[in-house]
């Protein structure tokens, strides 16, 4: 099943409604959110029907309870240590870690994203994120893409925590939510453009850590709500970043990130 928070364009409804894709039309559902619709067992009364080329999709989860982001593909790890003059840690293949990021900092397709006023490093990052629904489980996967500012991050790092402010401007996700049923989190080309340019390709199949591993350690000792949000952490190659060539994200580019089966997750530098 292919879920959406979604908006007829003549409304230009904030968070908009959910809905179910089929085909060439979206299926208004009787939920407040894709969170309500999962706790209340997926079955939903349906309401009015819409032509897609009549909405405007917006995030899956506009307000999320918590973002964890993973860490789980080995070569984005290799570079972006390598870089630094750092090994991977044994730690690493054993423990699927993660950082908190900013609940309060989401954004939707085709959203602008405001770059902060002091980087000169703006980055994607290509990523799938799990979204938590009914019972701890997963209730679908997206595209995530976790936007970074990495003077900011560099400076953090070498403090030793964090990140934070490198990180916690933007997340942005969409356009849909593919139910596992449809789609399993474990095979998928994906790819990044900016103004029309792949910059970016991997294959989501890489992940070292499975998808069971990171709902796993997210859960230990605490619980995981409806709407929580976990992120694979970055494909190989699927950052700036890595290329090591300096072209930074500019004020005006657009950026595409297409996952095969879910979508492409368009947004442009504010």
């Amino acid at each position: 099943m292919k879920l959406c928070m979604f908006t007829p364009r003549e409304l230009e409804l904030e968070r908009g409604w959910p809905g179910i894709v089929e085909g060439d039309t979206v299926v208004q559902v009787a939920a407040q959110t894709l969170q309500s619709f999962f706790t209340g067992g997926g079955t939903a009364r349906r309401h009015a029907e819409y032509a897609l080329d009549d909405v405007d999709f917006r995030s899956p989860i506009l307000q999320p309870p918590s973002v964890r982001d993973f860490y789980a593909f080995e070569q984005h790890v290799k570079t972006a240590r390598a870089a630094r003059g750092l090994e991977v840690p044994q730690e690493w293949y054993e423990i699927p870690v993660f950082y908190f990021s900013n609940p309060a900092a989401i954004f939707g397709p085709g959203d602008q994203i405001p770059s902060p006023a002091d980087t000169e490093e703006l980055d994607y990052e290509l990523e799938v994120a799990a979204i938590i629904g009914a019972e701890g489980r997963i209730g679908g996967f997206t595209i995530m893409n976790d936007w970074s500012a990495r003077d900011l991050q560099r400076a953090e790092m070498r403090v030793g925590l964090g990140p934070s402010k490198g990180k916690d401007f933007a997340t942005s996700l969409g356009p849909i939510l593919v139910t596992p049923d449809e789609f399993d989190g474990r095979s998928a080309t994906m790819v990044a453009r900016v103004n029309g340019e792949e910059r970016s390709r991997g294959q989501l199949g890489d992940m070292h850590h499975s998808w069971e591993a990171l709902v796993d350690h997210a859960a230990r000792n605490t619980r995981l709500l409806p709407g929580d949000i976990l992120g694979s952490g970055t494909v190989g190659s699927g950052c700036i970043l890595e290329h090591g060539d300096g072209r930074w994200l500019q004020k005006g580019d657009v950026v595409e990130l297409e996952v095969e089966g879910i979508g492409v997750l368009r947004n442009t530098v504010a």
